[in-house]
């Protein structure tokens, strides 16, 4: 007995058709790659070595020029540093409402104004007391072998060290002075370079204040567009960087100097003390090597003009706060972007000197911090997923601490742009589409079939 219920019919119908899958296009069969003959180790070793040549080559050169102009070279490293440490305060005037040339102009004057207060309070004492200062750092050299003597040392072979070393800076000194005087013209030059040298870091100095953005833009607009997100990039960090080092190491220095000062100004003439307060404050732009330096000098005028013990208690104030300042003070004001090991930091200010003199020795450090965080958040095309945040009121080129929560803050979807939300139910999600409904199958709103063909 046949049954012949033209519902059932199309409901049979309707599961075969939802069983049968669609047939898929045969497999095209991937055409074979001709790589050519394998390269050998060898091979691959000389061409990354010429390659290493050519960057070597270019670089050599890039450095050389840097030197030859570094009459301009030097002002304008000078006046980004300058421009990060008046950033922060005309940041804020703009946030109140002030223009571009009323915050530059206030942050300009205010600085000028704190500038000669310093100097009129701390500069001008220290420069006054650096007379005595000389004369106890001679005379505790030349009693340096009677402490060695009492030590149990040679102090034959100590004076003899010493006045091997003083006869060849005199040496060196007197043929400096003789070539001076003998070529004029260097002398003049020197302070020709001096003098527009301070004009180019006055001048630039503003000019960054007031249009610095500006004129990134317009540096950027000459290349091409699919290089312009990692020029962009590399200069957020760069300048990130070299603020953040260049006023960390002016509170670290002025750390050491308030924490050593204080037991300097205790212990110490005051005439010797405040000179010693300013070279611990400059010794912190000289990072590891002023550090030490300004505390010998410290503890030897300490040994001459108070006796040994009030020395000791002099190096013991000093490696106290420096130890707080490198493992207290200095992470906190850093942070992770200007982690560099103290070998690479010495190896920098030796290359620094050798190359620009006692401004390259300055310098070295915070150029060896930029091309370490460059090369920490390549590729640079994804400086984004690095935490490369550059903002009016927060620190360009400060690198996240942890960059999963701004991901996480961030909507679902992705890069997706924002629309109103998809209705809830479970029609909200995707489904694959339906093969084509035949005739006598139920509609899409469930409704009556209609009536099956003739002879089913």
């Amino acid at each position: 007995m046949r049954f012949t219920s033209p519902r059932f019919g199309a409901l049979l119908r309707r599961r075969r058709v939802r069983r049968e899958p669609p047939e898929a296009p045969p497999p095209v069969p991937a055409e074979p790659v001709d790589t050519g003959p394998e390269e050998s180790l060898l091979s691959r070793m000389g061409t990354a070595a010429w390659q290493l040549l050519v960057i070597g080559i270019v670089l050599a050169f890039i450095v050389y020029g840097l030197v030859y102009v570094r009459v301009v070279t030097i002002p304008v490293i000078l006046a980004v540093f300058v421009t990060a440490l008046l950033m922060p305060p005309t940041n804020w005037l703009r946030r109140r409402g002030l223009g571009r040339g009323s915050s530059t102009t206030i942050a300009i004057i205010g600085s000028l104004i704190l500038l000669g207060g310093v100097v009129t309070l701390i500069v001008q004492p220290a420069i006054s007391g650096v007379s005595g200062l000389v004369d106890s750092v001679q005379q505790a050299i030349d009693d340096l072998p009677s402490y060695l003597q009492a030590l149990g040392l040679d102090p034959a072979l100590a004076a003899t060290t010493i006045e091997a070393v003083e006869r060849e800076f005199r040496s060196m000194a007197q043929e400096d002075w003789s070539q001076w005087i003998s070529q004029a013209w260097v002398a003049g030059a020197t302070v020709l370079e001096f003098l527009v040298g301070l004009i180019l870091i006055i001048v630039l100095t503003v000019y960054f204040v007031h249009s610095g953005d500006l004129l990134m833009e317009w540096l950027r607009s000459l290349f091409p567009a699919r290089s312009r997100r990692s020029i962009k990039a590399a200069t957020e960090i760069s300048y990130g960087v070299m603020g953040r080092y260049v006023r960390g190491v002016a509170l670290v220095g002025l750390i050491d100097a308030v924490g050593i000062g204080l037991f300097l100004l205790i212990f110490l003439d005051p005439g010797l003390a405040i000179p010693l307060i300013v070279l611990t404050f400059v010794g912190a732009f000289l990072p590891v090597i002023g550090a030490f330096l300004s505390g010998l000098l410290a503890a030897m005028v300490a040994l001459v003009t108070e006796g040994w013990i009030i020395a000791l208690v002099v190096v013991a104030a000093v490696v106290v706060v420096q130890q707080l300042e490198s493992h207290v003070f200095a992470p906190r004001v850093y942070g992770k972007a200007l982690e560099l090991p103290s070998a690479v930091v010495l190896l920098a200010i030796t290359l620094g000197s050798i190359l620009g003199g006692i401004a390259g020795a300055f310098l070295a450090t915070p150029i060896a911090a930029v091309i370490a965080a460059l090369l920490r958040n390549r590729p640079l095309e994804h400086a984004a997923d690095h935490g490369i945040t550059v903002g009016a009121g927060g620190r360009p080129g400060e690198v996240a601490a942890d960059r999963d929560k701004e991901k996480a803050a961030a909507p679902a979807g992705g890069e997706a742009a924002p629309g109103p939300a998809a209705p809830a139910g479970p029609r909200a999600t995707a489904e694959p589409a339906k093969p084509a409904e035949r005739p006598g199958e139920p509609g899409p709103a469930g409704g009556t079939p209609p009536a099956p063909p003739a002879g089913d």
